[in-house]
């Protein structure tokens, strides 16, 4: 029983590193540092659409800022508020709900 569980923690480890298949981030780079703020305002006129690399591509590129975070909802996030990241938070659908800083 002893050898079996470092092999089920390292198959659990993978498998929660893996990316899931539709996940939104598979298709976003990582962006490179900026001076400024996100901007949520200039992109509230994408709530309710469905959540893809490319809605994520275009949430960065008009908002400024270095990185997004998909919340899910019900997920556990991190409360530091950060100005370079855009949230963007989705209901069950997998549609976007909000979409704010921080």
């Amino acid at each position: 029983m002893k050898i079996a569980t470092p092999a089920i923690l390292a198959f659990t480890a993978a498998a929660c590193a893996a990316p899931q298949a539709g996940d939104p981030n598979a298709d976003i780079p990582e962006r490179a540092p900026i001076d400024g703020p996100c901007h949520a305002d200039n992109v509230q006129d994408l709530i309710g659409q469905q959540a893809t690399g490319d809605l994520g591509a275009r949430v960065l590129q008009r908002t400024d800022a270095r990185t997004l975070r998909w919340i899910q909802p019900g997920q556990a996030v991190t409360m530091d508020y950060r100005t370079d990241r855009v949230n963007v938070h989705l209901d069950e659908q997998n549609r976007v709900q909000r979409i704010d800083c921080g």
